[in-house]
């Protein structure tokens, strides 16, 4: 019993630390939640004037579909705006652990996955909207009307962007694996085939599913790969 009193009030602070995290990544989601949601006519608004498509209405099939969206919006921009917070936290609590190397590179990381998070994003956005004016101008010259759901259209837009750029990301988590010494710049390119299978494997379950995109989609990862091992070959 002295052994398991002991053991807890070791641990205490740890456990205390955990809750104290827990409730203000809760209160962060919450707050975000709630901010995306109210935002999300000035979001559609945006989307609705920049993405130019003459020949497509976009309509709504539902008088709740909005406030459907609204909690989407809300529950995306929580999630995207709660985990650098996670990260933040994640890295404090285990930051005395770490070794000035793994710190270094940890605090280096952030900023480049952010960076390559948004050109993913903005790229897949790019690409969406390439493939969504040539499928609505095809249906118009055979005579289809283009009348699209709001909500799955902009569920799309989102979705794809926000995995393209995180997929964007995933090159930066196999470099600080190189740094950190657990695989070798030698065993990835032994593997280089199966890496551009998987590439095209992780991108032809994206929208849009045709050819071009597929290949507008999986090249820049393939060229980013390639940059990682050209830039780490000195390590191997």
């Amino acid at each position: 019993m002295d052994n398991f009193q002991k053991f807890i009030n070791k641990y205490l602070v740890y456990l205390e630390e955990i809750r104290r995290i827990i409730f203000s990544l809760a209160k962060i989601f919450v707050l975000a939640f709630f901010v995306g949601f109210f935002l999300t006519p000035r979001f559609i608004g945006f989307i609705i004037k920049y993405i130019n498509l003459p020949e497509v209405k976009i309509v709504t099939t539902s008088p709740f579909q909005f406030i459907d969206l609204s909690m989407s919006f809300g529950f995306s921009l929580a999630c995207v705006i709660t985990v650098p917070f996670f990260i933040y936290y994640f890295y404090s609590f285990f930051r005395s652990g770490l070794l000035r190397k793994e710190r270094r590179i940890f605090i280096l990381s952030l900023p480049l996955s952010l960076l390559l998070f948004i050109i993913g994003f903005i790229y897949g956005i790019g690409i969406l909207y390439y493939a969504i004016k040539l499928v609505a101008l095809i249906n118009n010259n055979l005579g289809i009307m283009n009348y699209w759901d709001i909500s799955q259209f902009l569920s799309q837009l989102i979705v794809t962007s926000s995995l393209l750029g995180i997929l964007f990301i995933i090159p930066l988590l196999v470099s600080a694996l190189i740094r950190l010494n657990i695989i070798s710049v030698e065993f990835l390119k032994s593997k280089r085939r199966h890496v551009f299978l998987g590439i095209f494997i992780l991108v032809s379950l994206l929208p849009p599913t045709d050819g071009l995109s597929l290949i507008l989609m999986a090249v820049p990862l393939i060229l980013i790969f390639e940059f990682i091992l050209f830039f780490n070959k000195k390590r191997s």
